[in-house]
């Protein structure tokens, strides 16, 4: 199989009879940040699922629903805190149809599209994170969920954050992943490697691609001379520019 890491949180893995897309944005839809990373041409013979872990700019684009038109196999799964009222597909300038191929999803629910089999989890900021069984392929993509600790916040919001992520990944526990798309997010300081760490230590991955960077990759390299057990860095991906190509 293929994986593209396009930008940020965004990654394409192309599988023998599907194409899977995670949080897609347009490059210049965040302020203070231009990413260059760009969507490959895909295969309109295959399926192609649009995933959108939440409703954030950085995870979620509007303009993804347009790509019905030139893909006409396209299946959206997107985080139900994603509003598509008729307003606002309106001001869009896109068709109402386009709910006829959207699963709206929720947290810790099991869904099956095609021979998707999908579980969300709750994610500790907006939405949701999916793991996912295709092609007896095992996949997770976190989206926002992460142990977001921040200086100043103060213990008990802390605390419940850190909770709420150890709570969630109970749920992965026990399964085989082969592919992990993680957060490893520097604004967060001394507590960057947190949920990265804890990921680790708790779940069985085999490839883990390290996300949500705001394009600092250099926090890998830093990450894994922090780690003195080879089995830990191994297993990371080291990912280092957008639309960067890994043949797994």
């Amino acid at each position: 199989m293929r994986v593209i890491f396009v930008h940020h949180s965004c990654f394409v893995v192309e599988l023998e009879k599907k194409t899977l897309v995670f949080d897609y944005f347009g490059g210049e839809r965040v302020k203070d940040y231009r990413f260059t990373g760009k969507l490959p041409e895909f295969d309109k013979e295959k399926p192609l699922y649009f995933f959108a872990s939440h409703r954030h700019q950085d995870h979620f684009d509007p303009e993804i629903l347009r790509f019905k038109e030139r893909y006409p196999k396209i299946h959206y799964i997107l985080s139900k805190d994603i509003r598509l009222g008729a307003a606002y597909l309106a001001r869009n300038k896109i068709s109402p149809e386009i709910k006829k191929d959207i699963t709206f999803v929720t947290a810790n629910k099991e869904y099956q599209i095609e021979d998707l089999k999908i579980e969300t989890l709750r994610s500790t900021d907006e939405g949701v994170a999916f793991y996912i069984e295709t092609e007896d392929v095992h996949l997770y993509h976190a989206g926002d969920l992460h142990n977001w600790r921040f200086e100043g916040a103060g213990d008990l919001v802390n605390g419940k954050m850190e909770s709420g992520y150890k709570a969630a990944l109970r749920h992965l526990e026990g399964k085989h992943i082969n592919l992990a798309f993680v957060v490893l997010d520097g604004r967060l300081g001394m507590h960057t490697n947190r949920g990265l760490d804890y990921f680790m230590q708790h779940i069985n991955a085999d490839y883990i691609f390290p996300m949500h960077m705001w394009q600092n990759y250099g926090l890998i390299a830093e990450y894994k001379k922090m780690c003195s057990n080879a089995r830990y860095t191994e297993r990371i991906v080291d990912v280092g520019r957008e639309n960067e190509v890994f043949e797994i």
